[in-house]
């Protein structure tokens, strides 16, 4: 397969960014369809113009700041512009030769364009006189929220957040140990090491293509950040128990779930997605747990019947709260700028009536789970704190502070557990 020109990556760059500025879709999805229209393009070209991009939505508040100083207009051809000067260290005889006109190449700059491209050459992305804010890419809707939140540590807590995510994997210990999943894996080329705080977790130490792999193929390993796993992994859940993954989505935590209690148990999975809970369906199969998980989706009448007769039934209810997300910027830098679902005070009414749904079928002793990958406290201690004041029949169960996550409550952040930003709280009802 031939490999584009350099002038036709930014080219193709550009493409997409038009399209992400013409509509609210998530960027991954944008990138997503970009590529799939166009088998042609080859793996490496693919890498290049997703790392560009997702790289450049980093930079989006750091950009902007730049084009204001050289009083461009923001548009995505502008914002290409300049992050091939300043994040590609581009001079003018190279950015002649990227937007030179020529067939799949962007049209050379006009005069306009020429004027304020001199003032970006030789200059650095971060110049002392840019404000920390900018700097640190920080939403302004969301800086004082964030300021209160990490105080004296703000500039390295949301500098890491602009770092890429790590691969991280859970290995499922039901089918296979975890030494012989390295020695797999090591032997397919992939490299890995044990994570810093969850028993299950893999670390690969470098980009992994797992889809070629003899671990990823068997269903010995699940893609899965540590800090998402950890959730489960603090659930403690037990070979017998029955337990509820109320929230449970695509089913990465209620694999974990299964796989802890070794196959031995019941573990339900509802949601209202019925399309995302089907999708688990493949995942337990392939892991060798189908046989103990229930899917039950509550879009189906039959089902919210059902739930309603579970009062008091499950030693452990896991509530993966839908949530702002942002404790996942690092993994997906537009949902900084960009909202594609309901407001923050919209999403804090619905976990606070999930919170209070969910609370029914935990049994007395029993452990509710609310976990989520935000970092606001609205979203979080205070939703706890509301909680508990409505239900005196449930108290704190603290995290292990030996485990150094957290405690009371799980508290992760890419700066400080080289996760993505996680919350858990167990709360336990009164025998």
């Amino acid at each position: 397969m031939p490999t584009m020109k350099p002038a036709s990556r930014i080219n193709a760059t550009l493409e997409i960014l038009n399209g992400t500025h013409r509509s609210r879709v998530p960027l991954d999805k944008c990138v997503g369809d970009y590529m799939r229209a166009r088998r042609y393009i080859g793996s490496k070209d693919r890498s290049n113009v997703a790392e560009r991009i997702y790289a450049m939505t980093r930079s989006h508040a750091r950009l902007g700041w730049w084009l204001g100083k050289a009083g461009a207009e923001d548009t995505p051809r502008n914002r290409v512009i300049a992050w091939c000067i300043l994040g590609e260290e581009a001079n003018e005889k190279r950015i002649k030769d990227l937007f030179d006109g020529s067939q799949y190449a962007p049209e050379p700059l006009n005069d306009v364009e020429n004027t304020f491209a001199a003032k970006l050459y030789d200059q650095p992305l971060e110049p002392d006189d840019m404000p920390q804010d900018v700097r640190c890419e920080t939403p302004p809707e969301y800086a004082q929220k964030l300021h209160d939140l990490f105080g004296d540590t703000f500039e390295s807590e949301m500098k890491a957040m602009l770092e890429p995510a790590t691969l991280d994997l859970r290995v499922n210990t039901f089918t296979a140990d975890k030494d012989k999943v390295k020695q797999s894996l090591e032997k397919d080329g992939v490299n890995v090491i044990d994570g810093q705080y969850c028993p299950w977790t893999l670390r690969c130490t470098e980009k992994a293509y797992l889809s070629r792999t003899k671990a990823f193929t068997k269903g010995w390993v699940e893609i899965q950040d540590e800090g998402s796993q950890l959730i489960a992994w603090l659930c403690d859940a037990k070979p017998g128990m029955q337990v509820l993954d109320y929230c449970a989505g695509g089913g990465g935590k209620t694999l974990a779930l299964a796989v802890a209690m070794e196959r031995k148990g019941r573990v339900v999975a509802t949601d209202n997605d019925e399309r995302r809970l089907e999708n688990g369906r493949k995942r337990y199969k392939k892991a060798g747990i189908a046989d103990i998980v229930e899917v039950r989706p509550l879009s189906d009448e039959r089902h919210r019947k059902w739930f309603k007769r579970q009062k008091g039934k499950f030693d452990i209810v896991l509530i993966d709260a839908p949530c702002s997300g942002s404790g996942t910027w690092r993994r997906n830098p537009d949902m900084r700028w960009e909202n594609y679902g309901p407001s923050l005070d919209d999403i804090i009414a619905i976990q606070q009536e999930i919170l209070e749904n969910a609370a029914k079928a935990v049994k007395e002793g029993g452990i509710l789970a609310y976990a989520t990958c935000s970092l606001f406290t609205e979203e979080n201690e205070e939703q706890v704190e509301a909680f508990l004041k409505n239900n005196p029949d449930f108290e704190i169960k603290p995290v292990d502070p030996s485990l150094d996550i957290g405690s009371p409550f799980m508290r992760l952040s890419p700066h400080r557990s080289g996760t993505d930003g996680f919350f858990t709280a167990l709360l336990q009802r009164k025998a």
